[in-house]
């Protein structure tokens, strides 16, 4: 089976809407299953840990999908692909940072960040950027 085609099957298993249900032998380490257990009784997590259990796997599969689909997308579209400055502009945005308005300054950081760490993230590049502004007055 091909990604893209176990990428519909995940998706179609997870629209499925059903009530059945089946019993698994999962293995958790016994301070995970306390901790659970707690969150449950003290904080009202969930209805039962097995409910958050279920609950926190249809995330992370979902959340699979989601990256899944977009790494598929880039593969097929490369050029679809916003660069790390790109990254930055829209999470400056986002947080509402005064450098959403320089994205001259966020392309210049994005520049020197991925020279002295290649696996940068756009968090560095604001970081870097603030940093610059601090600098420079």
């Amino acid at each position: 089976m091909d990604d893209l085609a176990a990428l519909d099957e995940l998706n179609r298993l997870l629209d499925i809407d059903d009530a059945e249900t089946v019993n698994t032998s999962m293995r958790l380490s016994t301070s995970l299953r306390d901790a659970a257990a707690l969150a449950v009784e003290q904080f009202n997590a969930a209805p039962s840990a097995t409910t958050m259990a279920a609950a926190a796997l249809r995330q992370s599969l979902e959340t699979l999908a989601l990256e899944t689909a977009l790494r598929l997308h880039y593969r097929q579209h490369p050029d679809a692909q916003p660069t790390l400055a790109e990254v930055a502009h829209a999470l400056a945005i986002q947080d509402g940072s005064p450098l959403a308005e320089r994205p001259d300054l966020l392309a210049a950081a994005a520049t020197a960040v991925l020279e002295r760490r290649p696996n940068a993230d756009a968090d560095d590049v604001l970081l870097w950027a603030e940093a610059q502004l601090a600098v420079l007055g």
